[in-house]
């Protein structure tokens, strides 16, 4: 069970000299969630926001490629709560395929007549989709990689999970709520499967019951330690990878941009395909074996102690000095070698 004090959410304006260095320097190394009011203020999509619903679609509809993507719909007795079912064998919402213009109008039509589904779009990629968004939609400090997606529909309640990558997202229209718990949580959020998933993303099944549910009994620690940030139309949060977060659309009708990179990455290898990997190769073996894997896991990947070899001068670190001199590629290559039995 984890403990701690509640987390403290920094609050900052955007500073407008930042490059993707600056970010990375001033925000990112923290791993720490941070508000960025007003960041998104003066985007065209904002403003038209800020006029109508209308002017916003209008706005979009001169972006839109015409392509299906996939929709939550949920009964109105759901009232936007998109979860499992009853159990874990299915969903309480079905799934639709339907053009950006059909979701813009059955958002509006669901806004109109709480007696209708609600409606949600997410992750939809605007270099597909909206093609020529991303020109109006720049952030100085992301990297040319980092591309907008859109997230839009009625008033919901996405499960509580975590992203691979960081992320930046961007309320549009509407308002947001995120409830944010540390990665350190994980053991008391009492998390789903990671292979049946509504989204792609196993969430904690604790964040969503009611407090005191018996199956939860740990999840009262993480509960204490949530932070609850609300975001207006223009405002982001900076939301560091593993960051677990629950998000709530607060109007009849919203729209959120977001981006999602690897603000440290050495290159193409993702931690989580190495937490995979050592599911099958560590998590099954003896307790005392696993212990021993731990301390060298400590010693030469998470090294609290610094450098694995710092009592040899640089010159005798071999494949253990820096990634960027090359050993980034002679690891791999031995890593594949070892993977191909070779």
């Amino acid at each position: 069970m984890t403990s701690g004090r509640p987390v403290e959410v920094v609050e900052r304006d955007p500073a407008p000299g930042w490059d993707a260095a600056g970010f990375a320097h001033d925000v990112a190394q923290a791993c720490r969630p941070v508000v960025l009011r007003g960041l998104g203020r003066d985007w065209p999509s904002t403003r038209a926001a800020g006029r109508s619903w209308r002017d916003l679609a209008d706005y979009l509809a001169g972006f839109d490629a015409g392509l299906a993507g996939q929709v939550f719909v949920g009964a109105p007795a759901i009232a936007g709560r998109y979860d499992y079912g009853d159990d874990l064998d299915g969903f309480n919402f079905d799934r639709e395929s339907l053009t950006l213009g059909q979701t813009l109008e059955r958002i509006d039509q669901a806004a109109a007549d709480p007696g209708r589904p609600s409606v949600y779009m997410g992750s939809l990629p605007t270099e597909d989709y909206l093609p020529g968004f991303d020109r109006d939609h720049q952030v100085g400090f992301l990297p040319p990689t980092a591309r907008p997606r859109v997230w839009l529909g009625n008033a919901s309640r996405v499960a509580c999970h975590y992203d691979t990558y960081d992320n930046l997202a961007c309320v549009v229209a509407g308002r947001r709520r995120f409830t944010l718990y540390p990665p350190d949580a994980v053991g008391d959020l009492y998390v789903g499967p990671i292979d049946h998933t509504m989204a792609g993303q196993p969430v904690g099944l604790a964040a969503s019951a009611e407090p005191g549910d018996p199956r939860y009994p740990r999840f009262e620690n993480a509960r204490d330690r949530a932070a609850v940030v609300e975001l207006a139309p223009g405002d982001a949060l900076y939301l560091p990878k593993l960051w677990w977060h629950q998000v709530e659309a607060l109007e009849p009708r919203n729209l959120l941009v977001n981006y999602w990179w690897d603000g440290f990455s050495a290159g193409p290898d993702a931690p989580f395909v190495t937490l995979m990997l050592a599911m099958i190769a560590i998590a099954e073996r003896p307790p005392a074996e696993r212990q021993a894997w731990r301390a060298f896991f400590d010693h030469y990947v998470f090294r609290p102690d610094g450098h694995p070899l710092r009592h040899l001068p640089p010159a005798r670190h071999g494949i253990l000095g820096a990634l960027a001199d090359g050993n980034y590629g002679k690891i791999r290559a031995s890593v594949m070698r070892m993977l191909r039995g070779g």
